[in-house]
């Protein structure tokens, strides 16, 4: 079997070491990041599609309503921990891919564990803050060293692997648009992190739910439309239409 380009050779007898590329295009296959045919990025489909959206809100939003309602903790925390296990069941049944469910659950399990071991129903949403906070810091040290996160999303489903790297242009589009993505999780700290230290449950669950899934689509989106690539002239020197390799991408 000949060997990825860039791949380091392993020992005799092992696989060669993955190259950049390879780490790269298993990030970007990871992130789920989708083309749609007309060249635009999916960006429902991005985002885990319309069950991958319900399994990021319901939990959450059960738990707001409930808790708010006067339900108490445990109950309120009951509820949101079976709807995240009904998620991966009904994935299991369907035979779908369980590792968005997975995640979703034991991500709610840990927000269960901090909220019980504190008594506090503000705290079910500390460890998003922990998390936000872990991205911004990853996507800022990603455009220090030239490795934008946006580019290693986009990269590959544009059909640029990691040679937008070899274009200072195409890495300062990249790198702006790891800023967008970046802002998004800086700006939930900076709206959300004030209502915990409040104590409002409510408003912090509602806003969690606003700047969630919603807010990130949004900020995925705009990454893409900045870091389209340029349009190449069609041949007499007029520019080319827009397609699915043009501006769209």
């Amino acid at each position: 079997m000949s060997k990825e380009p860039g791949s380091t050779p392993g020992p005799a007898g092992e696989p060669p070491a993955p190259s950049a590329a390879d780490l790269a295009r298993q990030y970007a296959e990871r992130a789920g990041v989708e083309r749609r045919g007309d060249g635009q990025i999916d960006v429902l489909a991005s985002v885990g599609g319309v069950r991958g959206l319900a399994e990021a809100v319901v939990p959450g939003l059960l738990f707001t309503v409930l808790f708010t309602a006067g339900a108490g903790l445990g109950a309120a925390l009951t509820v949101a921990v079976v709807s995240a296990a009904g998620f991966s069941v009904a994935s299991l049944i369907a035979r779908r891919p369980l590792m968005q469910s997975l995640t979703g659950l034991i991500g709610v399990l840990i927000c269960a564990v901090f909220a019980l071991r504190s008594g506090s129903g503000t705290t079910y949403f500390l460890p998003g803050f922990y998390t936000n906070g872990a991205y911004v810091l990853a996507f800022i040290v990603s455009i220090a060293v030239r490795w934008p996160v946006a580019g290693l999303l986009f990269g590959f489903i544009r059909g640029e692997g990691i040679e937008w790297r070899a274009s200072r242009a195409r890495v300062r589009s990249y790198q702006l648009a790891t800023w967008i993505i970046a802002s998004v999780f800086a700006l939930r700290l900076a709206v959300q992190l004030p209502l915990y230290l409040a104590d409002n449950v409510a408003a912090l669950g509602t806003l969690r739910l606003a700047m969630g899934v919603p807010l990130y689509a949004l900020g995925l989106w705009l990454a893409w439309m900045v870091s389209r690539p340029p349009v190449p002239a069609a041949p007499g020197g007029a520019a080319e239409e827009p397609g699915n390799d043009g501006a769209g991408r």
